[in-house]
Order: structure tokens, then sequence, then C-alpha cells
């Protein structure tokens, strides 16, 4: 299986992403945004300290922490999407002979594909919460990297728009499961939520600026 972390160059990461190797794939890539979109963020809280922030540090610190968490996240996410495309591989190669491979291959390609699907969608979860932290604080943060904090957000909504191209291909093997329905609406109300925060927060941002 490969394998990708932080502990790797960026230089690797965008030579792998770019080989015929189909790891890391675009669910890797938004994990990969999403993190320098809480990384953007992250870094506009670091510069509002100090005695001029004081009066914003119950804004500021809970938010830091936050993105600081979440970045994490985008760690374990980048590598579960590996995982879960290297488990749907695995399944499409089961046998298929007899009626029972069958049955047990369109079962384990069932669960593969929930797996598929469950990934990029904890990605959009991450990106909300990481826009909701930077909305929290785009009204109080040091006014010198206002911009910072904008592209985060425009980061953390690129990435979970990524993320949704992930969902609606692996949607399309569920058309007829009441599953992908629940799964697209939530995908649906998701991106509907993340979209009109990073818009709040880019109408502040733009304001300050």
């Amino acid at each position: 299986m490969t394998t990708v972390g932080w502990d790797d160059s960026l230089r690797r990461f965008l030579e792998r992403a770019a080989s015929a190797d189909p790891t890391p794939g675009g669910g890797s890539a938004a994990a990969v945004a999403a993190a320098l979109g809480t990384a953007m963020s992250a870094m506009a809280s670091h510069l509002t300290q100090g005695d001029k922030f004081a009066e914003v540090q119950h804004l500021i610190t809970p938010a830091l922490d936050q993105l600081t968490w979440l970045s994490s996240e985008c760690e374990e996410l980048l590598a579960a999407d590996i995982r879960a495309f290297d488990q749907y591989m695995a399944a499409l190669k089961l046998p298929r002979a007899t009626i029972d491979e069958k049955l047990r291959r369109k079962a384990v390609l069932h669960d593969a594909t929930i797996s598929a699907i469950d990934v990029p969608l904890r990605l959009m979860r991450v990106c909300r919460s990481g826009l909701q932290a930077t909305q929290g604080i785009a009204a109080c943060t040091n006014p010198h990297v206002i911009s910072d904090l904008g592209i985060g957000a425009i980061l953390l909504e690129a990435a979970a728009q990524s993320a949704l191209l992930t969902v609606q291909i692996n949607l399309a093997a569920l058309k007829d499961d009441p599953l992908g329905e629940e799964l697209n609406t939530t995908a649906s109300t998701l991106i509907a939520d993340i979209e009109q925060i990073k818009n709040r927060t880019l109408a502040v941002v733009r304001d300050r600026i």
C-alpha cells in the first residue's frame, strides 16, 4: 500500500501525485489543501497575540486550538483516502466465477464504496469546522494578516469542493441504494453550509483590507 504522510516533502508529494500511480489522488490532494487552509488561519491566529490583542484572546485561543487539531485530522484523512482506494481496488479483483463469489464480491465492493464516500465526507466536515473557526476570528484578526486568513477560507472551501467530487463519483455506484440518497443529502447540506460560511468570512476580510 502506498503511504503518504506529513513527513514527506512537498516535492515528493507533487511528483507522486503527478505520476501514473493513482495514489495519492484527488482525495489526498484535497486533504493537503484543507491542511494548508487550516495552516493559513492558524498563522493569522498566531500573529494575533500580545498586549495589543489581549481583548480578543478568548476568541483567538480556542480557534487556534481547533485549527491545530483539524490539521492533524487532515493528515489522517490523507492516509485514509489512500487506504479506501486500495480497499476498493482489492474488492474489484475478488473472484466472481461462482454465485457465492459474486455475492461476496458485491458485498465487499459495497462496503468499499461506503468507505470511499465516508472519507471525503469527513474531510468536508473538517473543512466546515475550519471555516467556522476562521469566520469566528475574521473580525478581530491582526489586520496585517487578514488576507492570509481569507486565503485560508478559500483553501478550505476549495478542499471541500474537491472532496465533494470524490463523494459524487462514488455515489454513482449506489444509485439504486437508499443509502446513496442519504449520503448525497448529507454532502449537499455540508457544501451549502461551507459556501455560506466562506462567503460570510470573505465579506469580513474584504471589508477589512
